[in-house]
């Protein structure tokens, strides 16, 4: 937890998280930190707890929750992209497998999960996915490149192919109809790498700008 100020005047910013344990319950009776590799970047005013993984490069923006309290662990890969308002929450003793391990959650490398986006376990997203503005994910998995639009709801345990298109406010809660989904379109697919682009810079560009990687010398490397 950091905290910079301007002059006595103002303005006064405060960078502040909250990283910790999952409170024992129950439920999850076992207290674990998060995992957070040092060059992802959490922006101010987000929320993780529990046994979280955050790998290499990723960004988590503001407003984000990742609770890890009841459905538990979480798995984030590198290069990912978690904007302002997104949610990760799972249901207890819910799991998926991913390389013979099991996750509440597990997300990919180069997933993008944009503004307002809900992503509760147990499900699985692949890599190079794109989950676009106030989405839901719940009780899927969804294939490599797949590209789900605004609003769109992907759910009761469908499995998506690899590439498919959501189009925006579907309701995919069968595996007929997750089987019927068209490719991405292009447009979409450039528009996902765009975003990807965009992202993949803001763990190191917001670490500079917030002071977190400054030598003694106050020079940024």
């Amino acid at each position: 937890m950091s905290n910079h100020a301007g002059n006595q005047n103002g303005p006064f910013n405060i960078y502040s998280y909250y990283v910790g344990y999952n409170p024992p319950t129950t439920v999850n009776p076992y207290p674990r930190y998060p995992k957070i590799h040092n060059r992802s970047f959490l922006s101010p005013f987000t929320f993780v707890v529990g046994d979280v993984t955050i790998n290499s490069n990723t960004y988590v923006g503001p407003f984000v929750s990742i609770r890890a309290d009841e459905g538990t662990p979480f798995y984030i890969g590198s290069n990912s992209n978690l904007q302002d308002g997104v949610i990760l929450h799972g249901l207890r003793n819910k799991y998926i497998q991913k390389s013979n391990k099991r996750y509440s959650i597990y997300i990919g490398n180069k997933v993008s999960c944009a503004h307002g986006s809900l992503i509760h376990g147990p499900c699985r997203v692949d890599d190079d996915v794109f989950i676009g503005f106030k989405a839901i994910v719940y009780n899927a998995v969804i294939g490599e490149g797949c590209f789900i639009s605004s609003s769109a709801v992907v759910t009761n345990g469908v499995k998506l192919k690899p590439n498919c298109f959501v189009p925006p406010g579907a309701n995919i809660d069968t595996q007929e109809k997750a089987n019927r989904l068209s490719p991405m379109p292009k447009n979409e697919e450039e528009f996902a790498k765009e975003v990807q682009r965009v992202n993949q810079e803001f763990p190191a560009s917001y670490s500079i700008y917030f002071g977190k990687n400054k030598c003694s010398c106050g020079f940024p490397y």
